[in-house]
């Protein structure tokens, strides 16, 4: 598809292209008919370095000259053969978009029955199906690791997805929606509870998972966590899934466990937002991704 906006600075383009070419030639010509008679000495350009080092006008050696020669023949042959001319698009009339799109065409002849036979297939027996983990892990790898890692242990706002702890649910109908439709958690500030109903929640929540804390504190939040923080997390403070709040009894952290961490998680908030990728991916990869996360923690699948 021509990119311009005109016919005029189609032809512009070209006509600055060609005048260029053969100014170049013109040039190359005049050089190359240059010659020094027999026992004629060259001129000289009038530079001179440390009183004895001189720059003389010299022609250009015939190999240089057949190079510049060559490169003009290579650049007219090329812009005859591929665009460059403005909105001439060449004799192969080959285009960028056009090898793209045959591209695809070969991959998706190539791989469409593979992804319908995968896609006729619930998750758990594609998920321990040795060619559709190898085909999940690319997948995988191309679209998931920069903010899961490559190893899918994700990082500090990014969830571990081998191991066996969800916010979402880890059943296979979970993990496929995570995946086409995306998640947005949200865990709002808490400048209300003041610094000292923030240190004290923190200190109920450190006592919940089994860590250091200061008794006394963890006593006076117990009533807090109960009043503003159980109604997402659960009385247990187990976590919701069907909002995402996160189980607070266990060592995972998505955020980092420290009081430090968990004070800032209160008083400051989080927000987290997992992209859809259902309209890119389309159904069939989608189904092959789902499986390849669900076996991460479910079968060991590597």
């Amino acid at each position: 598809m021509n990119e311009f906006t005109s016919g005029f600075w189609s032809a512009y383009i070209a006509i600055i292209t060609i005048l260029s070419l053969l100014g170049c030639a013109a040039l190359l010509w005049k050089l190359s008919t240059k010659r020094l008679a027999p026992g004629q000495k060259a001129g000289v350009m009038g530079h001179l370095w440390d009183e004895n080092l001189e720059e003389y006008n010299n022609p250009l050696p015939q190999w240089w000259m057949w190079l510049f020669w060559i490169t003009l023949i290579f650049a007219v042959a090329y812009l005859m053969l591929y665009p460059g001319l403005g909105g001439f698009p060449g004799l192969l009339k080959w285009s960028s978009s056009g090898q793209f799109e045959g591209e695809q065409a070969r991959a998706k002849e190539r791989y469409e029955p593979v992804y319908a036979k995968f896609a006729a297939m619930d998750i758990p027996a594609v998920a321990a199906d040795p060619q559709a983990r190898e085909i999940g892990q690319r997948l995988f790898l191309n679209y998931c690791s920069q903010c899961h890692a490559s190893d899918a242990r994700g990082g500090q706002g990014f969830p571990n997805l081998a191991d066996n702890d969800w916010l979402y649910g880890g059943t296979p109908e979970a993990i496929l929606v995570s995946i086409t439709q995306g998640r947005s958690g949200m865990m709002p500030p808490w400048p209300q509870l003041g610094e000292d109903g923030v240190r004290n929640v923190t200190n109920y929540v450190l006592s919940m998972s089994g860590r250091t804390h200061d008794g006394l504190r963890a006593a006076q939040g117990k009533d807090l966590f109960a009043t503003n923080c159980a109604a997402c997390h659960g009385a247990d403070a187990k976590g919701n899934p069907a909002l995402g709040a996160p189980n607070l009894t266990d060592e995972m952290w998505l955020y980092g466990g420290s009081d430090l961490s968990i004070m800032e998680s209160i008083s400051k908030g989080r927000n987290g937002k997992m992209p859809a990728w259902g309209e890119f991916l389309g159904p069939a990869k989608a189904h092959l991704l789902a499986a390849y996360v669900y076996g991460l923690s479910q079968l060991g699948a590597k």
